[in-house]
């Protein structure tokens, strides 16, 4: 099993509880450059030790927003791909529909790889329904739009003969021959992030790392139908490999400790999706029957139940302790003991994943308790981890996770 640490760079200073929009209208009046670069720093330092202690790195990237200054995957690895030297790097990801020239992205994903000498992998998103106004992209058929880029930049990473001509119905190119080609051959491992049945059949068909965030114990039904069109595209049964889980993670000497992390780290799922609302739902990202739902209760605080693992019901539209949190599959808490069963638990419930992506770091959480987070993982849970995944062939039930004191 592998272990991504995960933050989005975040600027908490410009949080401001008055506002109604932590994105694409909040003023960079408010940015001070200096606060910036202290905390792209202390982030780089976090992604460094997180290479020392064995885990992976995962990056993603937002725009116009205070929740992440991630403004672009590529400047992020170009740089860890250069001061890391063991950690896979995962850009997760790159928002492929909003971005106008998948040439400029095949040339700068092949320069990570190749400066990384093979520690790239290459995820691929939608991307999120408040940005294509920033990118000045049009929301309707952003998936086809996706897929368009997914199979031009393949193409140019896995053609070595010369340039190349192409023709889609969104993106034209007469001349196509990037430099480097990729370290990795035929091309760096490929993600794509899904949360919709319809999207992971597709996934599947294409024999891509499915990976899924925040979905909780619904996980285990869009694992399953990716592993039922995988067989069926495939002829063999898809590996842990292919998954990937994205929760959040606190991790103390104390469970009083840890739950105190967890608070902070939980705002990333409260902040993040303060949006103007003429940024929610643009027409066209999604389909009409749910955008007609989205507009139906809008202004409205509908309640949205979602199971936990032993079947209690927990209406997720408004703020959430951490344990709920934590019986609802969304966050590992604890001291290193729980969290190791708690990963366990929820590894074996969903049938397999190889890959956990971990954000163990949000909100305002300081430096010194996410380097402490970070290590009480990497030294007493990451080694179990290890040893777990080597006898994941026998069958470990998953066990309920236990309540706060």
């Amino acid at each position: 099993m592998r272990v991504f640490h995960f933050t989005e760079q975040p600027y908490p200073d410009a949080w401001d509880p008055s506002l109604d929009s932590y994105r694409i209208v909040l003023p960079n009046g408010v940015c001070d450059p200096k606060v910036a670069a202290d905390l792209y720093h202390r982030y780089l330092d976090e992604w460094m030790l997180a290479d020392d202690l064995g885990l992976d790195i995962m990056v993603n990237e937002h725009h116009s927003t205070a929740t992440c200054m991630t403004a672009s995957c590529h400047v992020t690895l170009s740089i860890l791909s250069r001061i890391t030297k063991k950690a896979r790097l995962l850009a997760l990801g790159v928002p492929l529909a909003n971005r106008a020239d998948p040439q400029r992205i095949a040339e700068e994903l092949s320069m990570i790889d190749v400066i990384s000498r093979g520690r790239f992998e290459m995820g691929f998103v939608k991307g999120v329904p408040y940005e294509p106004p920033v990118s000045n992209q049009n929301p309707v058929n952003m998936m086809e739009r996706l897929w368009e880029s997914h199979d031009f930049i393949l193409k140019a990473m896995t053609t070595h003969t010369g340039p190349f001509n192409f023709e889609g119905k969104y993106f034209h190119y007469r001349n196509v021959n990037i430099w480097p080609r990729p370290w990795q051959q035929p091309h760096p491992p490929v993600w794509i992030t899904a949360s919709s049945l319809s999207s992971a059949k597709e996934v599947a068909r294409r024999g891509h790392v499915l990976a899924t965030f925040l979905q909780g114990y619904k996980t285990r039904q869009l694992f399953d139908l990716y592993r039922e069109h995988y067989r069926a595209a495939h002829g063999v049964e898809p590996g842990p490999d292919r998954f990937g889980y994205l929760a959040l993670c606190a991790v103390g000497n104390t469970r009083k400790e840890a739950f105190a992390r967890a608070a902070e780290v939980g705002r990333y799922v409260t902040t993040t999706s303060i949006v103007h609302e003429p940024f929610r739902n643009p027409p066209g990202y999604m389909p009409v029957s749910d955008y007609t739902r989205v507009l139906r209760n809008t202004g409205k605080m509908v309640p949205r139940m979602v199971p936990t693992y032993d079947g209690r019901m927990i209406d997720v539209n408004r703020p959430l302790s951490v344990q709920e949190n934590i019986d609802l599959g969304l966050m590992f808490c604890g001291t290193p003991d729980e969290v190791y069963q708690q990963i366990v638990s929820f590894e074996s419930y969903a049938g397999g994943i190889g890959n956990m992506l971990l954000m163990m770091q949000g909100g305002a959480l300081s430096h010194e308790e996410t380097c402490d987070s970070l290590t009480l993982f990497g030294k007493e849970v990451l080694p179990r981890l290890k040893e777990y995944a080597k006898m994941r062939g026998q069958t470990l039930a998953p066990q309920a996770l236990g309540a706060a004191e």
